[in-house]
């Protein structure tokens, strides 16, 4: 009779529960980075039949470029960010025709003519840091919401909080937020 020897034997039988018990541990303790992005609503193809190839006055645009150096330049002119929402909403709220009731602007014969004809046009170059380019998002977004609130507080009596979806609507169509994001070049 052969004499064998006992090998002793690694018992793997919670080997499965360990692993498990580990993925739970990460799973739970792993920060979850969550995404960050622009929430901005597209404009709408146009309808057929209809001329959507208006000509647009060249002082209703307001040209914004950030360069590859991540500097803002408005009409050929380095600015600070500090500095463009300010420009922005000086811009939009200009009244320049006449035709805007509710505009408090200069009436600048260089500037809009009024915020429906306003366009914001943003144009970045292709390494423009992230950060920069929501930066100067924010304070466009920023404009539009300071001179939404003024148009609420002024025309309708109520801080933009309290309106109805009537009332917002009208708020938007006041001052539409048309932004134009050219090709980087």
């Amino acid at each position: 009779m052969r004499h064998s020897k006992l090998v002793p034997e690694v018992n793997a039988g919670s080997m499965a529960d360990i692993a498990f018990l580990l993925l739970i541990f990460f799973l739970v303790t792993a920060t979850i980075s969550s995404d960050e992005g622009i929430n901005r609503i597209l404009p709408r193809e146009c309808p057929t039949g209809m001329d959507c190839t208006n000509n647009i006055n060249e002082r209703n645009i307001l040209r914004i470029i950030i360069s590859n150096n991540d500097e803002i330049m408005l009409e050929d002119d380095i600015i600070p960010i500090e500095n463009l929402k300010e420009i922005t909403k000086t811009f939009l709220d200009n009244n320049g025709d006449g035709s805007c009731g509710y505009c408090e602007g200069l009436r600048s014969a260089e500037s809009s003519d009024s915020p429906k004809e306003a366009i914001v046009s943003l144009q970045n170059g292709k390494q423009t840091t992230y950060k920069t380019y929501i930066a100067v998002q924010n304070e466009l977004t920023k404009a539009y919401y300071e001179l939404r609130q003024a148009y609420s507080l002024k025309v309708i009596g109520k801080p933009s909080d309290d309106l109805t979806k009537a009332e917002i609507k009208q708020v938007k169509d006041a001052y539409p937020f048309i932004l134009s994001e050219a090709e980087t070049k």
